[in-house]
């Protein structure tokens, strides 16, 4: 097994895993929080895709329709949380999956009326189409490399939100007591609408930066979405901390199964079954790593307490 071909799918599972942290930071926002389980946050990772395409092909410019699209997606946030979950948050969790979850089909219905069922795709940006020597002998897309930038760039800059400043310090309270910090004046329903917004921009940029890697296509926020609940499990419920670990845990060990595993197998099965076998085992593995991490630490492993 080649060294730089490992390397390679590193920076791979890394540049997936930070994918998975831009969603997975939004969701557990909205949850630790407001206690909310928002099936539909996949629903804004594919609105966020669609404005960045039909902005992109609109103006040409992948800088321009990035702006477009975490406007549009907060704005679409805000929209959701005020319309239609405002009055879900004192619901038991059950009145909250089957309203998100209409959600999701009103989101693909209304995107099949508005650019049709065909797919849409994007071009990666010229000024990051190229490649970058990591080290010789290794060249690695420049694109993907920003993506996993732009990925550090949010976690640094929810920490230093949640940590480091008075809306943080709100959020913070908010999460361990809500009735409480009402009582002392702080306006309870527009942070949660803030914090909203928030988490629906973040998934509408991790919609935008994914569309030149995949397809835009109506549906891609469905399996995303499971993935990042597995993160979410994973890291712990609530926490960011836990939500960055659980991402790139979950990125390594998704994007490895796929690459090795069937080459592994084929060393003790023939071509065909190995392919088959591994191509299942790795499909399999984040699940069975959930399940593991669960045995044993069934908070997740960094649970949040009284912060997210």
């Amino acid at each position: 097994m080649s060294i730089l071909l490992v390397l390679e799918q590193v920076l791979n599972g890394l540049q997936f895993g930070v994918m998975l942290f831009l969603m997975a930071a939004g969701l557990t926002l909205v949850f630790g929080i407001m206690g909310m389980i928002n099936l539909a946050h996949g629903s804004l990772y594919m609105v966020g895709a669609y404005i960045c395409a039909t902005v992109y092909q609109l103006t040409g410019s992948f800088w321009l329709a990035l702006a477009a699209t975490l406007c549009a997606s907060a704005l679409v946030g805000i929209a959701v949380e005020r319309i239609a979950l405002r009055t879900l948050y004192s619901r038991d969790h059950l009145d909250q999956v089957l309203a998100t979850f209409g959600l999701i089909l009103f989101f693909n219905e209304l995107t099949k009326i508005i650019w049709g069922p065909r797919a849409l795709f994007l071009d990666v940006p010229a000024a990051l189409s190229g490649s970058v020597q990591i080290i010789p002998g290794v060249d690695y897309p420049l694109y993907r490399l920003a993506i996993i930038a732009v990925g550090g760039l949010v976690a640094f800059s929810l920490y230093w939100l949640i940590v480091r400043t008075r809306m943080g310090m709100m959020i913070r309270a908010s999460a361990s007591n809500r009735e409480i910090i009402g009582a002392l004046g702080v306006n309870v329903p527009l942070l949660y609408t803030l914090v909203f917004g928030l988490g629906a921009m973040l998934a509408g940029l991790a919609g935008a930066m994914a569309g030149p890697v995949w397809s835009v296509e109506v549906g891609m926020g469905e399996n995303i979405l499971i993935l990042t609940f597995v993160v979410i499990v994973i890291g712990g419920i609530g926490s960011v901390r836990g939500a960055l670990l659980g991402s790139c845990l979950v990125g390594f060990i998704d994007t490895m199964g796929r690459a090795f595993l069937p080459a592994s197998l084929g060393l003790f099965l023939d071509p065909a079954t190995a392919n088959g076998v591994g191509a299942s085992l790795a499909s399999m593995s984040i699940y069975i790593f959930m399940a593991a991490i669960l045995v044993w630490k069934p908070s997740g492993l960094l649970p949040v307490h009284a912060r997210p």
